[in-house]
């Protein structure tokens, strides 16, 4: 579609105008209702504007009116400037290229120094789910980043010591859901939730500001909030020096509870009544040492005796 300005459009209908007044010449098209004149042996290609005016006249002698001479050429404007309209209308709305959807994975690269959170991001399959709610997110995401020498600062072992499950909410540790820039952190109040926080109010961070620096506090270390990877909403991406701890995985755990202590039997004491084995109705009976005793003893012989005697008559 030609873009015509208004000048050349003015001056097309004007060229056309004068045309259509000039007097008809005498090489015109033949009356269809003249069957006395022969037409002519060829047309030319190109009839002139004035052959075809001429022929029109001849036709309809109202076609001479400047009413019928004028109202094709307002026409022919109309529609040249109709056209050249709705073709700018059409350029001004068209809607222009969508926007790449946000790639944490290339932001991350990018920076240079973040291959272990990378590979942590892909094991645990975050990094999918990072970027599916970024962009489907009214509020955004914040990312703290650790760099590789702050996993190189924590003790050897400590990542294989986690399980699956616990990798997973390590990561979800690093992500607020929220879209924070460094006026936001000031304002914010603690304890802030992360990904990995739940409805018990578990895996929360706090954050203080003061002279224009961030600091994030896990409760278990401390770490102050770097130069931004990228900073656009819906995501922001801060570097920091030390990897987050929570205190559900390493914090100090309490001791496990000793079940108590069985009760020892007690040991009777020697000089006891139960060392020496009597029962409580002997303890009660006379021992034979007592005065009582001996005259038991005595009657007991007295007896025995007299069995004997008996015994012999």
């Amino acid at each position: 579609m030609h873009e015509w300005t208004k000048d050349s459009l003015l001056m097309i209908g004007f060229s056309l105008t004068r045309q259509l007044q000039r007097p008809a010449h005498a090489t015109v098209f033949p009356l269809p209702h003249s069957p006395s004149k022969a037409p002519p042996c060829a047309l030319p290609l190109c009839p002139s504007l004035s052959s075809i005016a001429a022929a029109r006249r001849r036709h309809d002698p109202m076609a001479s009116s400047p009413i019928f001479v004028g109202l094709p050429t307002f026409l022919l404007l109309l529609l040249l400037t109709t056209s050249g309209l709705f073709g700018q209308a059409t350029g001004a709305v068209a809607p222009g290229p969508k926007p790449a959807p946000l790639n944490l994975t290339g932001i991350l690269e990018k920076g240079g120094q973040y291959g272990t959170f990378l590979r942590l991001l892909k094991e645990t399959q975050v990094g999918e789910q990072i970027e599916s709610q970024l962009n489907n997110s009214f509020n955004g995401l914040t990312i703290f980043a650790p760099t590789d020498n702050a996993f190189n600062n924590l003790k050897p072992g400590t990542l294989n010591s986690l399980t699956t499950q616990e990798q997973v909410s390590l990561v979800l540790y690093h992500v607020l859901p929220r879209y924070y820039t460094l006026s936001t952190f000031e304002t914010t109040s603690n304890p802030v939730n992360t990904q990995a926080s739940g409805s018990n109010g578990v895996y929360t961070i706090n954050i203080t500001s003061s002279s224009n620096q961030v600091n994030v506090s896990t409760g278990v270390n401390e770490t102050p909030v770097n130069n931004n990877l990228h900073l656009d909403f819906p995501l922001a991406v801060y570097s920091v020096d030390k990897v987050l701890l929570a205190p559900e995985l390493f914090g100090a755990k309490p001791p496990a509870s000793s079940p108590p202590p069985a009760v020892a039997p007690e040991k009777p004491n020697k000089g006891s009544p139960a060392a020496d084995g009597p029962s409580a109705s002997a303890e009660a009976a006379p021992s034979a040492a007592s005065p009582e005793g001996r005259i038991t003893e005595r009657v007991l012989l007295l007896w025995v005796g007299l069995a004997c005697m008996g015994s012999l008559l």
